[in-house]
């Protein structure tokens, strides 16, 4: 009997053992994992990259990371070891002039405008962060050289000499247009035409592209030689035509940046900001996604630049001075085109954002997508997804959100629109030539950044439903909460080499503020998606930040 007895001990020791075992495995998987059933990875980079001085909490794999070409199209390794230093000397070179220590202020002869020197953080720190911030490795993942397929456009190798007449750029007017010709040298081409050309089928420009320099300051500086209202859409918007048949969309300043929207005024009737155009492509930069067109600010001549230059009749035809001498418009479009919402420059000076054009559909033609979780755009129904909490296991079944990247993607632009507050995002587009797998364009931002006081929960509403999320932009959203990359700091030093910084701040602090709010926002709600996940398995576990 003591025989038959220690026998069953030693047995159900080892079974015990053996259970303690299995659970620990069990919950090992299960904290790297999210509750559906992901794709097999690709890689474990990012497991690695991932041990430096924050502890990474995954929610889930998404898809693999969209490939970066690491030979950059023509990028320079030199542009990628520019310090803060580089970014006050790239300033200097275009005029301004950077004084002071930590408390430092810049000015612009002839300026119109002061910048105020009483920052929340040092110049020169918050450079550094951003510096510091594209340096880190998350930014940096190492990828195979992009396909021959995967370029949106090609220049054709070679032409005949019979057919080089008709294949030769030849200038419409000699008197505005510059009399060009471009080969398929790219150091022929100018920069729109290069930021075309590297418009790929992960990202719209590389992450150290050294022609994002000459591309903005083309966009702020550059001879206007036409200006056309754009036609659709419900606000008033131009295109503006350079000398070396570049284009930019315009949109003007319609009210102070420190003006919040109304809280009676729906979202489908606010205003369109200039400053959320510029602070959009900022913050999409920053997040890793590269998918907003590169925008700048300008002082525009509203007189010599739009009304003595343009050729569309409608457009010309409303521009009247008003009663203290400033020139304004108003043009032709569904909202605020009226006496009573004119546009007007101070006096003839008015702020805008110029966003340099994509290819035209000719050339590039692309998909416009009806958002799942587009709203309602009514003022008494609620959307389907409003109504209906398992909402996303339906998309989940429908393509193209059943396989690939879209899903995941398009959490990337819901996370970009919560950090921004921007409710209008109905649709978006993706081009054609890459089918359904390629990212999405983060077009038409102008509604966003109108409230700094509150955030709007709804917009996170996809995030809370699928609980889905790449795990690099997870990371990403890690890292800037930390006190060396924080969220606000970065964003404050990006906007600080726009033009229009010299005028104003084009985030007030409020906004910047908020940017941190939100994002602990966003991590919070991936960490109950985690909890949630592990509860099914073990009701005692639980996740913090």
């Amino acid at each position: 009997m003591r025989r038959r007895s220690r026998t069953i001990c030693l047995s159900l020791a080892f079974i015990t053992i053996f259970l303690h075992l299995l659970l620990a495995l069990t919950s090992l998987s299960i904290y790297h994992q999210p509750c559906d059933p992901p794709p097999p990875p690709r890689t474990d980079i990012l497991r690695v990259l991932a041990h430096t001085s924050y502890t990474s909490v995954g929610v889930g794999r998404g898809p693999a990371e969209p490939p970066t070409d690491t030979l950059q199209r023509h990028f320079s390794n030199k542009d990628a070891k520019r310090g803060a230093k580089g970014h006050i000397q790239t300033l200097s070179d275009k005029g301004w002039s950077v004084k002071g220590g930590e408390n430092a202020s810049i000015s612009l002869a002839g300026g119109v405008g002061h910048h105020d020197s009483n920052q929340a953080e040092p110049l020169e720190s918050d450079l550094s962060k951003l510096e510091a911030l594209f340096d880190h490795p998350l930014y940096n993942i190492p990828s195979p050289a992009v396909p021959e397929e995967d370029w949106l456009l090609k220049v054709k190798p070679k032409v005949k000499a019979i057919e080089k007449s008709s294949q030769m750029w030849v200038s419409a007017s000699q008197e505005a247009y510059e009399d060009v010709q471009w080969t398929s040298d790219s150091n022929s081409h100018p920069p729109w035409l290069r930021f075309h050309l590297n418009i790929s089928r992960w990202q719209l420009y590389l992450h150290r592209d050294p022609n994002m320099e000459p591309l903005t300051q083309q966009l702020a500086t550059h001879r206007i030689v036409s200006a056309v209202q754009k036609s659709g859409g419900t606000q008033l918007k131009l295109v503006m035509s350079f000398p070396n048949y570049g284009q930019a969309m315009l949109k003007p300043m319609k009210q102070e940046r420190d003006e919040e929207t109304n809280y009676n005024l729906y979202y489908f009737s606010d205003f369109e900001r200039h400053n959320a155009e510029i602070a959009a492509f900022h913050l999409d930069r920053i997040l890793g996604y590269r998918r907003v067109p590169p925008v700048a600010g300008r002082l525009v001549d509203v007189v010599k630049e739009i009304k003595d230059i343009t050729t569309d009749r409608k457009l010309a035809r409303t521009f009247f001075t008003s009663p203290v001498g400033n020139v304004c418009f108003y043009g032709q479009c569904s909202y605020y085109c009226s006496t009573e919402h004119a546009v007007c420059g101070r006096p003839r000076h008015l702020e805008a954002s110029l966003a340099v054009m994509l290819p035209d559909l000719s050339l590039a033609s692309r998909r416009t997508w009806r958002s799942p979780w587009r709203r309602s755009y009514s003022r008494s129904k609620l959307a389907k997804w409003e109504t209906e909490p398992d909402y996303c296991s339906t998309v989940k079944k429908t393509p193209p959100y059943d396989k690939g990247t879209r899903l995941v993607d398009f959490m990337d632009m819901v996370i970009l629109d919560f950090l921004m507050g921007n409710m209008d995002r109905h649709h978006y587009e993706t081009f054609e030539k890459f089918g359904n797998n390629t990212f999405l364009l983060h077009l038409d931002n102008g509604r966003a950044f109108g409230r700094h006081s509150k955030d709007e929960p709804s917009i996170l509403a996809p995030l809370e439903q699928c609980c889905r999320i790449r795990r690099s932009t997870w990371l990403r959203l890690r890292l800037l909460s930390l006190p060396q990359y924080r969220l606000s700091d970065v964003m404050r030093a990006s906007l600080f080499s726009d033009p229009l910084h010299r005028v104003a701040p084009l985030l007030s602090e409020p906004h910047l503020a908020a940017l941190n709010r939100r994002l602990k926002t966003v991590l919070e709600t991936l960490i109950r998606c985690q909890n949630a996940c592990m509860s099914v398995y073990f009701p005692q576990a639980s996740l913090s930040l």
